[in-house]
């Protein structure tokens, strides 16, 4: 059933992309600088596209720029995940030795009287 849901929802994603890149396929001119700006300088980079491809476009720079963002916010959590992954590694070999020191410990008190008797 998820796999249908999954398989539809695919196909309404698909047809809104290709109803809004048919409704916005008007060439435009994508300028790096303003025109005052330019003159001052003496160059400006300029590009033409489809306005659907700038949507496109900074859809996937926007996208691009939150994934890192959070990889960066949480950096102290998997900081923290770390050492603590490192400690609880630490505290099972403890544990693991001194159970081998004394294996005795870990028996219930009526069996243990049941051996010494």
């Amino acid at each position: 059933m998820m796999a249908y849901l999954r398989i539809a929802f695919a196909a309404i994603v698909a047809v809104v992309l290709v109803t809004v890149a048919l409704a916005n396929r008007a060439m435009i001119e994508l300028k790096l600088l303003p025109d005052a700006l330019a003159a001052l300088l003496g160059f400006n980079l300029d590009v033409r596209l489809p306005l659907f491809i700038l949507l496109g476009l900074a859809v996937l720079v926007g996208l691009l720029l939150g994934f890192i963002w959070e990889w960066f916010r949480e950096m102290s959590y998997r900081a923290e995940a770390k050492k603590l992954a490192r400690q609880n590694d630490a505290m099972r070999t403890e544990l693991d030795r001194a159970r081998k020191v004394a294996p005795s410990i870990h028996k219930d008190d009526v069996r243990a009287l049941v051996e010494t008797g």
